[in-house]
């Protein structure tokens, strides 16, 4: 019996990512097979892609997809042929402590699409049954893949718990921190602030009305926080960058009592100094926040379904799958581009 094949963005080791033919996947009684429409380019892609994250390889990279069903296995009964798809890029055990305690991101266990098994630069994937979620057919392929990364965002507003009327900082306009900004908003902070040093984020920041966009090239955003809070600080603070000197930004901006979202990534080995007085004077909270999990998958498709979340906003450009590798680089090297997304058509 003939195999079928299908084109696909394979890496093999740092900086070395071909498009081939490779088999299309098989699925199993629980499984799903989806006909990748779009998948976008998220910033931990370049770092798998330098070297800097490391994976398994050969490995097809890509997390944040949509698609159509194309196959079901025989104990599927929640989705069938034809319907539009996402998926839960966490795959979890459902068994261990955790997973039983809603906290699958921490399973022993857990394996990622596109990090640690096949994921959607190709023309299909597949995936379990217990991680796809169904998605509106009105819904836009390019909303669609936009699922993922929204519903990233409302994990960390959710641990943020920002109260109404709060005043909410956010260091970094990148797709992620535009993304919290606009969640804010509608979390009730009356005021939200965003700090970033490219132009055309902070251009785009203003477009969509956040309220302050502090320009950080020219103006120290410490101060700027303080100023625009009588010296206070921020209520919540979201680091959306990853580097130390922004780290240490965010703690300068918090007021006592309030709370610090790490957000951005930071180099697994980078460290700083925190003096502990600090935390314990100030009663500050500081939560971390890395991925969706469960119900915010649904929140985030139930935002961008009633239009009250437009992923376009965001969204600069698309590349075809044979250029994926340009857009991965552009992505890491040009800030002037917000979020790309890989586009497979049939």
């Amino acid at each position: 019996m003939k195999t079928l094949k299908m084109k696909a963005a394979v890496l093999y080791k740092p900086e070395e990512m071909r498009i081939e033919e490779i088999p299309v996947p098989e699925i199993k009684e629980d499984e799903i097979l989806i006909r990748v429409k779009r998948c976008g380019i998220c910033g931990t892609d370049p770092h798998i892609y330098k070297g800097r994250f490391p994976v398994p390889t050969p490995l097809v990279l890509g997390h944040e997809f949509s698609g159509e069903v194309v196959k079901v296995g025989s104990a599927v009964t929640t989705v069938k042929v034809g319907d539009k798809a996402t998926a839960d890029i966490n795959i979890a055990c459902g068994n261990c402590y955790f997973c039983r305690m809603g906290q699958k991101l921490f399973c022993k266990d857990i394996v990622q699409i596109g990090v640690h098994i096949n994921g959607a630069f190709a023309e299909y994937v597949k995936v379990p049954e217990s991680s796809v979620y169904k998605l509106p057919n009105n819904m836009a392929w390019e909303e669609g893949a936009y699922v993922e990364p929204l519903a990233c965002a409302i994990h960390g507003q959710e641990r943020a718990n920002i109260a109404i009327g709060s005043t909410v900082a956010i260091i970094g306009a990148g797709p992620m921190g535009l993304t919290h900004a606009i969640l804010s908003k509608m979390n009730g902070a009356s005021r939200v602030i965003i700090s970033e040093l490219n132009q055309v984020r902070l251009q785009k920041a203003r477009d969509l009305g956040i309220d302050y966009v502090i320009d950080a090239s020219k103006d120290d955003p410490i101060k700027a926080v303080l100023e625009l809070t009588d010296g206070r600080g921020a209520d919540v603070v979201f680091e959306v960058v990853g580097t130390i000197p922004t780290y240490k930004q965010a703690f300068r901006m918090v007021r006592k009592g309030g709370v610090l979202v790490a957000y951005g990534a930071a180099p697994a080995d980078a460290v700083m100094d925190i003096r502990p007085f600090d935390i314990y004077s100030k009663e500050l909270t500081i939560v971390g926040s890395y991925a969706g999990t469960y119900n915010t998958w649904v929140k985030a498709i139930n935002l961008i379904s009633a239009k009250r979340f437009i992923p376009s906003n965001i969204i600069t450009k698309s590349v075809s799958l044979d250029n994926v590798v340009e857009g991965i680089i552009e992505a890491e090297n040009n800030k002037d581009t917000i979020k790309i997304m890989v586009e497979i058509p049939d």
